[in-house]
């Protein structure tokens, strides 16, 4: 016969469910309103070069015990903080805790002056005299290089078309390549299909409106999923902060300026030039192959955003003898932020580098 519950256990639940039920009215109320949100990109830093809208941001840190430095290329379509979510739950303050000196590039929010800007601008401008301010300050004469997203690829351009840089490794993280594996959002802009002159703004980028629409295809339920989720944990204080903080960057775009646009949609979407061969930067054919850093390509099985089929053939496509993958079971933000990045990406990524790094006095 099935175990009755105790008065006392009952009164116990009872009592349990009222004072959720209070916390979830409070903490409601303060979504609602916008108030006490956590503060993001905490980690404190240095803007040591600009150029436009783009800076070098260079992140303090008094205990440096390895060279060279690591010098972080952000996309072009999200704010950068998620790498620097929340302390306690942030890529870099881990980075940074095991002893890297550490700089990002951070593409700010581009407007009318940018919408000219091509992926060459990025690939031949403004990554090389970012890495060259960092070999400046620093003292070294090479980096380790890494890509997030969208950055991956600007990073894999920037060393395929110019293997002579002083990379000491190149580390990417939930990178596209294949881009017929990107789903509808790559799909509405195939030939014959969608034209990036029609979802333009006045300032000639793609506003930010579209993208999230566009990732918001991807999982057609998750908003209603994400809300059921949030309704039985709002009584958690942690949980709610935590939700806070990643909901508002995935909801939280920036313009993609609209010529980088129209050659992603033209090289990337349309020829597939990942997979193809069929890369141009600066009328200059580029190839995958010609990259021989020490590379490590990090991707999630659990990812809407860049699926496991589209990061899948880069570590076949980069021509490093010295090259690793790692396959995680997350989704595309549980790479950076959460439980599986403090126990597994974190830790691997920083094996890697300590592997390919000096330790410093």
């Amino acid at each position: 016969m099935p175990t009755v519950p105790s008065p006392q256990t009952i009164l116990d639940r009872v009592r349990r469910d009222v004072e959720r039920n209070a916390l979830r009215a409070r903490n409601g109320i303060k979504l609602a309103a916008g108030i006490d949100r956590p503060g993001v990109g905490q980690s404190p830093k240095d803007v040591v070069w600009q150029r436009g809208r783009c800076q070098l941001w260079h992140y303090r840190n008094a205990d440096v015990r390895y060279a060279p430095p690591l010098l972080v290329v952000f996309s072009l379509i999200s704010r950068s903080y998620i790498l620097d979510l929340t302390p306690g739950n942030s890529f870099l303050e881990q980075v940074l805790a095991a002893g890297f000196d550490v700089y990002m590039i951070d593409w700010g929010e581009p407007d009318e002056r940018d919408a000219h800007n091509r992926l060459e601008d990025y690939v031949d401008d403004y990554i090389p005299a970012a890495v060259d301010r960092v070999l400046e300050l620093s003292g070294c004469d090479e980096v380790n290089l890494f890509g997030y997203c969208f950055g991956g690829d600007l990073a894999l351009l920037y060393a395929a078309h110019h293997p002579d840089a002083p990379l000491r490794s190149l580390t990417v993280l939930a990178t596209p390549v294949d881009f017929t594996q990107m789903g509808p959002m790559a799909d509405l802009f195939r030939v014959g299909g969608l034209e990036v002159d029609e979802v333009v703004g006045e300032d000639g980028n793609v506003p930010p409106s579209v993208v999230v629409q566009g990732f918001k295809t991807l999982t057609p339920t998750a908003e209603v999923t994400r809300y059921v989720t949030l309704w039985e944990r709002l009584w958690n204080d942690e949980y709610v902060a935590a939700y806070q903080a990643m909901t508002g960057w995935s909801d939280d775009h920036v313009p993609f300026p609209g010529a980088a646009a129209r050659e992603t949609v033209r090289m990337l979407v349309r020829d597939n030039g990942m997979v193809t061969d069929k890369l141009v930067v600066g009328g200059d054919p580029v190839h995958l192959r010609d990259i021989t850093a020490p590379f490590l390509t990090v991707r999630a099985n659990r990812d809407h955003i860049v699926p496991p089929d589209a990061s899948a053939p880069l570590i076949d496509l980069v021509g490093s003898e010295d090259k690793h993958e790692l396959r995680l079971d997350a989704g595309h933000m549980g790479l950076v932020v959460g439980r599986t990045a403090a126990r597994t990406t974190v830790p691997t990524i920083l094996d890697f580098l300590r592997r390919r790094s000096e330790e410093v006095a």
